[in-house]
Parts: structure tokens; sequence; C-alpha cells
């Protein structure tokens, strides 16, 4: 049998494959375009529906508006607006102005104060809602002025429309309206075949064609919804939703919420993709029973490849493949030597990064290399030491010890890192960690107090699960001094340590060493050159000067509170 120069050649012999893909393409394609096209048609529908609305809304407010102003040009009607002043009897006026309008649900008489005289309803419309229409129809310089607006009446929403009453002038308001509830919501859904809610600015439903639960839903989304059209997920169905602000008085306002199920529109094109994606499995199909015939003439060169996979998982890096071959094939086991060149300095590399801890280190390091050597700088360094741990580990088993105390070490060392310090080292319950070094971020000494007022805060919270646990509490001391000292490399050409040298880590360690005193009745110490170095404004106690072990000169130091601002 023929053997074939190139893998490429070997490919073309599966063109099933790319005729599967291409069914894969058009699945997605088509998938992709019934989305938009139901998107583009539904907010047509979503505008459409909303000048549906305004329409509905107008032409109301034209009856009204109309039954209203026939109603008072009754001479009968005027003479009692002028004669009479009892409300009672005006009220019932209104009422029959309502049934001549024909629809009207509130029939208000304002005077020209735009003060309420009578009314059907018992309940008060906004006197600024009131005073708005009267100055709007009062500006309206049409023969017929009259003025629309929303309101809210007793917690349901109305439409307003507000005409004249004139003798031969101008002497009072009427002010006619419709409560906009589920039976006008479902009115407007028939018309336009799509879902219609009415909601307050809090997002309570006034009025709504959807059901309890999906009404529910979109109650709780609607305080969230800053854009006027948007997708929601409502009781498990995607929906698009457009909302309209109408304005009710002051700074009341109602939304009018339009949406259409998505599932819904794209149902009759998902049957489509649904057997487009049968073809698509079908030629997958196809195209793996091609493809395993032809694989077996691949055999050799493939387990050659495997083999040699093998061996560089047992870690023989230098180990090479030779396949001798001008195709892919040949091309791939070039990679392989590369990729065992690749492993074998992952392994340098991951022995530099043994020997440091911290990813700040860990990048100087592959930036510099493993030299032994350092270089001057200011670093802010904090010793943490633990109190009462004797108390603790006393009578328990030396496992029980170890965990408690990585238990406390855990959470002492998130805290310094989430303030950007990096940990240089354990010293048994001590913590000696550095904030500056090996990178400097310019806030080194305010990240280092607010690292320590965090692991106070920390602690007090671990004490609690120990409290819970029937165990004593625990107690930090710590101490924190910024000055110039040696940071790099340290140690010999087999094993390094990422630290600083210097008398400031010294001042630090007997700042914290400070804290077992009861004169200074203190968690924190921090030298005046920390406080120097800070940016921020923390809270501390000045404690005067005192005389270090070791140190001739004395130091400044102050107490850092437990209560001051974090970073």
């Amino acid at each position: 049998m023929r053997r074939l120069q190139s893998f490429g050649t070997k490919l073309l012999l599966l063109f099933v494959l790319v005729v599967a893909a291409a069914q894969f393409a058009t699945y997605f394609v088509v998938s992709r375009d019934n989305l938009d096209n139901a998107r583009a048609l539904i907010e047509q529908d979503l505008v459409s529906a909303a000048h549906v609305f305004q329409q509905v809304v107008d032409d109301r407010n034209t009856i009204l508006a109309t039954g209203a102003g026939a109603a008072v040009a009754d001479s009968a009607v005027k003479q009692l607006f002028v004669r009479t002043a009892d409300p009672a009897t005006i009220a019932s006026a209104l009422g029959s102005i309502r049934i001549r309008t024909g629809g009207a649900d509130l029939v208000t008489l304002l005077d020209l104060k735009a003060e309420p005289v009578a009314s059907t309803l018992a309940d008060p419309v906004s006197g600024h809602v009131l005073k708005k229409l009267v100055n709007d129809a009062d500006g309206d310089p049409s023969p017929d002025p009259h003025a629309t607006g929303y309101g809210y009446i007793g917690g349901q929403l109305y439409s307003f429309v507000t005409v004249p009453v004139r003798a031969p002038d101008i002497i009072d308001w009427l002010v006619v309206g419709f409560r906009i509830d589920n039976r006008f919501a479902e009115r407007l859904k028939e018309w336009t075949r799509i879902e219609v809610t009415f909601a307050d600015r809090q997002g309570r439903i006034l009025a709504t064609t959807l059901s309890p639960d999906v009404a529910g839903a979109l109650s709780a989304a609607l305080p969230g919804l800053h854009a006027r059209t948007g997708t929601l997920s409502l009781a498990g169905e995607s929906s698009l939703v457009t909302t309209r602000v109408l304005p009710a008085g002051e700074d009341l306002s109602a939304t009018l919420v339009l949406q259409y199920s998505l599932d819904e529109k794209l149902r009759p094109a998902r049957d489509l993709e649904r057997l487009l994606l049968l073809v698509a499995c079908g030629s997958l199909v196809l195209a793996g029973l091609l493809s395993s015939a032809f694989a077996r003439r691949l055999s050799r060169p493939v387990e050659a490849l495997a083999a040699h996979t093998k061996v560089i998982a047992g870690g023989d890096y230098a180990a090479r493949i030779e396949l001798h071959r001008n195709d892919e094939l040949g091309r791939l086991a070039d990679a392989f030597n590369q990729m065992g060149a690749g492993l074998a300095e992952r392994d340098r590399v991951r022995d530099l990064l043994d020997k440091n801890v911290s990813p700040e280190v860990a990048a100087q390091l592959m930036r510099d290399g493993a030299a032994l050597g350092g270089e001057e700088r200011e670093v802010t360094v904090l010793f943490a030491d633990l109190r009462n741990f004797t108390a603790l580990s006393e009578g328990r088993p030396p496992r029980e010890v170890l965990t408690l105390l990585n238990r406390y070490l855990d959470r002492m060392s998130a805290e310094i890192e989430r303030h950007g310090g990096v940990i240089d080292k354990f010293i048994g319950d001590a913590i000696m960690a550095l904030f500056g070094a090996p990178v400097a971020r310019g806030d080194d000494a305010d990240r280092a107090l607010a690292a320590a007022l965090a692991m106070q805060a920390a602690l007090a919270r671990l004490n609690r699960e120990f409290a819970a646990e029937g165990r004593p509490p625990l107690a930090v001391g710590i101490g924190i001094n910024t000055a110039r000292v040696v940071a790099g490399n340290m140690g010999s050409a087999r094993r390094l340590n990422y630290s600083v040298i210097g008398d400031g880590v010294n001042v630090a360690a007997r700042l914290q060493a400070l804290t077992r005193s009861p004169e200074y009745r203190a968690g924190i110490l921090v030298s005046a050159a920390t406080l120097s170095a800070a940016r921020g404004t923390f809270r501390t106690r000045p404690l005067g000067e005192v005389v270090l072990k070791g140190r001739a000169e004395p130091v400044a130091i102050a107490a850092l509170e437990a209560t001051a601002a974090l970073l």
C-alpha cells in the first residue's frame, strides 16, 4: 500500500470531518440568526406596544375631556358651581358628570388655585399633580385648553385630564380620570399581544397581565433594571423587557413595563435547530468511523510518540525521539523534543522557587536570577509573636497543637498578604513580614499598620471560634519599624533565603517584645519612623522614648489603637 508523504494528505481523506464541522457551523449560524431575528421582531413589537399604550391613553383622555367639556357647558351645571358652596351637593353633581363622560373613574372640581372643592372619590389626589395639571392647562393657548398627566389615588395609578369651567371666564377646573388597573392592562395585551405591567418606582406591581409567580420575579428585578430595554430571566423563561417612565407628581413616578418571552418567540426556530443538530451529529459519527479506519495507518509513529511521552513522564528530559519524517508527525516529534528541553528548564525554575515562597520574590528571581547579594532599601518590618500558646497547647497531643498553630498562622498570613506584605519567615509561633521588599509600593508603612490592625481583628474572630470549642483565647504582640536595610538573597549557593538584615529589623523585634510589658497596655507598638513614613491617618497613643536592648539611642514609640481605620 502506497505510503502518503504528508500528514495533511491523510487529513484530506477525512473530508467528512470538514462536512461535520460545516454542519455544526451551520447550526450555530442559524441559531444565532434566529436569536437575532427574534430579538429584532420583539423589540419592534415592544416599540409598537408602547405607541399603542400612548394612543389608547390619549384617546381615552380625549373622550373624557370631550364628555367633561360638554357637561360643564350645561348652564344648570355652571349655575350650580357658581351659586352652590355645599361640597356634598357639588359632589352629587360631579357623580352625574362622571356618568355623562361614559368612562371616568374620577371627577374632581378644583378652584382657580388648584385646591379641591369636591370629588367623587374620598381619597385625595396629590396637590402637586393638581397644580401641575392646572398650570399646564392654563398655559394651553388653544380655544379648548386642557392638560393630561398621571397620579396616584389610594395606591392606584390614574390618568387625568383637566378642562376649564367657564361662566364665561374660567371659574373652576374639572379633573376627570380613569384608573389604570388589571382590566386596562388586559385590554392593552389583547390589542398588542404583549405582556403589560404597571409598577411604582419601588417595583410594587400596580396592574399586570402576568401570572403571580412571573409578576413577583419582575417586581424583584425592576429596581435593578437601569436600561430602558433589556433581557430578564423571569420564572425560568428569558424575556425582552422595555420600560417607560410615567411621571406621577413630585418625586413619584410609575413604570410601564412591556415584555415578550424570547423563549416563546424562538420555539418554532428551535425545532429547525434540533433537526440541524441531529444532522450534524450524524455527520460527526460518520466522520468518526472514517477516521478510525485511517488511524490504523498512523498508529506506529503515534505509538512511538506515546512511548516517548512515558519516558518524559519518568523524568528523563534528556531523551530525544527521532522519527525522520518530513510531515506533520515529524514536526510533532521535534515539538516533543522541545517540550523535554522546556521541562528541564521548568525544573530549574522550580528549584529556584522552592527556595522562596513569595510570588514577589519568585518574580524577582525569575528576573534577576539567584545570585547571592542584596541592595539597600527602605522597608517596613513587622514582627508578630503569639501569646498564651503554652496554655493552649498544654495537655494536648502534638498533632492537635500543630493544627491549632497552623490555624493561627493561616489567619495571620492571610491578612499580611492581603495588605501586600511578604512572609519572610516563621519562627516557631512568631512571624516576620516585610512591606516594601522585594517590591516597593510607595505606601508600605500604611499597609503594614493596616495589616497589624487586621491581624488583631482576625485573631478576635479566631478566639471566638476557640471559645466555642472550649479552648483558651490567644493574644498576639506586634512590633513595626521602618528603616533602611539590606534586602536580598542570603544563605549558601545551595540554599537561599530572600530576607532583610539591619538595625531596623532588630528594632521591630524589640518593639514586639515590649508588648509583653503591662505598663504599655498595647498589642501593637510602632516606631516614630513608621508613623512618619505613613501617609494615612491612624489612631495612636504616644508612649515617649524607650531605650531598646542592644541600642544606645532611644526610640520614640507609640501604641497603635485597634479602632484605627484600615486601608
